[in-house]
């Protein structure tokens, strides 16, 4: 059978450390979608480690690893990522696989990325630039190249007709970019991609289930950045939510048992978009400087407020969430009150739904108070040692929802979750 992992906000939510905190559970991690936009942060033997591209089993020796065909593959970012991990002493072709059906993010896709958000100019949508967005987009106008191509003795050809493509785009834009570092960077790197295991992957993951192997399929960025159901149309260019795994592994439906969902104790946001519970004042300064709200991949400072429970609500939804994992719950230790959003005053009527255009649309969030714990829980070893008003949070956030939370990470470290 197969369990997921995936994110209920914005992204940036810790799925890193929480699939790494599982991956013991399981025979095989697979990530089901996604770029290298997304940023995955674990600390190995007390080491930082943001991974982009590698699912984030790779340090747990005998598990697999499979980077799925939904899955837009950046061959220089893997290359880089795949080096930082044999220096911290792990063999990439023991334990990596790659499904050939797997889409190619190639120098031109960058160009074209960088060409359209400048070209957007106030209406940026905060691309991370690499590319993402135009890969998927020759995925669904049928001219990518995966990485089954790369053993074709044709491949440069078919690379050429590519970039032909995606010049002729640029020159639409007017904009020009010198990519001829990029493309020695690019060959290099395909040249070490082909010495990786490149194989049949929706063969390969369901004869693992077959076998009696446990699967975790990992996910990237976060439900509402899903290209249908998220904050249209500052998205991702994926299905981020649960139902990406089928079509992102080859995995039919009726074998996924647990879905898990991850959430922040509060929200945050990278790069423009709808964010009802955003805060402008000291609060969401100070948020953002306890929990360290900075991009795993950009760097950039991101966006928070209080958690948004409508929001979460519509995850919890189109996921099919079955159980919930809260992240940062230390970070509001020093919060005397707590904020969270029941509903959304939309034109001065109440609702707790998402609104269709919620970009276009005043939002004023509908708060309920909660005490604060002031009371540091990083030293809590079992949920009976959670302050009285933390179980208080917790205890509406579960009835709100209709879904329970059953773990709490604490602090940063590999061993800092609690089970409820």
């Amino acid at each position: 059978m197969v369990d997921v992992i995936l994110g209920l906000q914005w992204g940036d939510e810790g799925k890193g450390k929480i699939v790494d905190f599982f991956a013991p559970n399981y025979d095989v991690i697979a990530r089901f979608q996604g770029g290298p936009n997304a940023g995955h942060t674990l600390y190995v033997n007390g080491t930082k480690v943001v991974l982009h591209q590698i699912p984030s089993g790779i340090f747990h020796k005998g598990i697999v690893n499979l980077i799925g065909n939904g899955v837009v593959l950046d061959p220089v970012t893997l290359k880089k990522e795949c080096e930082k991990v044999a220096a911290m002493g792990v063999d990439v072709r023991e334990n990596l696989f790659i499904a050939e059906r797997t889409n190619i993010i190639v120098p031109t896709h960058r160009a074209l990325d960088k060409a359209a958000e400048l070209a957007k100019g106030d209406e940026k949508i905060g691309s991370t630039l690499k590319g993402i967005g135009p890969a998927y987009m020759d995925k669904t106008g049928r001219n990518a190249l995966r990485v089954g191509d790369l053993l074709d003795p044709e491949f440069n050809k078919l690379y050429e007709k590519l970039k032909a493509k995606h010049l002729q785009l640029l020159g639409n834009y007017n904009f020009t970019e010198d990519i001829s570092e990029w493309e020695k960077e690019f060959f290099e790197a395909v040249a070490f991609l082909k010495t990786l295991n490149i194989v049949n992957g929706e063969y390969f993951i369901n004869e693992k289930i077959d076998e009696g192997k446990k699967v975790l399929a990992e996910g990237a960025q976060g439900s509402m950045l899903d290209v249908d159901f998220g904050t249209f149309p500052f998205v991702t260019s994926s299905n981020t939510i649960s139902a990406g795994v089928s079509t992102g592994l080859g995995v039919a439906p009726n074998k996924i048992r647990e879905i898990i969902g991850i959430t922040k104790a509060y929200c945050t946001r990278v790069g423009s978009g709808p964010f009802p519970t955003e805060l402008f004042d000291a609060t969401g300064e100070e948020l953002r400087k306890i929990g360290n709200e900075f991009g795993a991949t950009t760097g950039r400072p991101r966006r928070c407020g209080w958690i948004d429970l409508v929001a979460l609500k519509f995850a919890c939804m189109v996921n099919g969430i079955t159980q919930i994992v809260m992240t940062k719950a230390d970070v509001l230790d020093s919060f005397s009150e707590l904020e969270v959003c029941t509903a959304y005053n939309v034109n001065g009527k109440e609702t707790k739904q998402i609104p269709f255009e919620i970009s276009k649309v005043k939002i004023e969030p509908v708060y309920k108070a909660f005490s604060g714990w002031s009371k540091p829980i990083t030293e809590c070893k079992t949920w009976a040692d959670f302050p009285e008003q933390m179980n208080e949070y917790l205890a509406f956030i579960n009835n709100y929802l209709g879904v329970e939370v059953k773990y709490v990470s604490n602090g940063p470290g590999r061993d800092q979750i609690i089970t409820g």
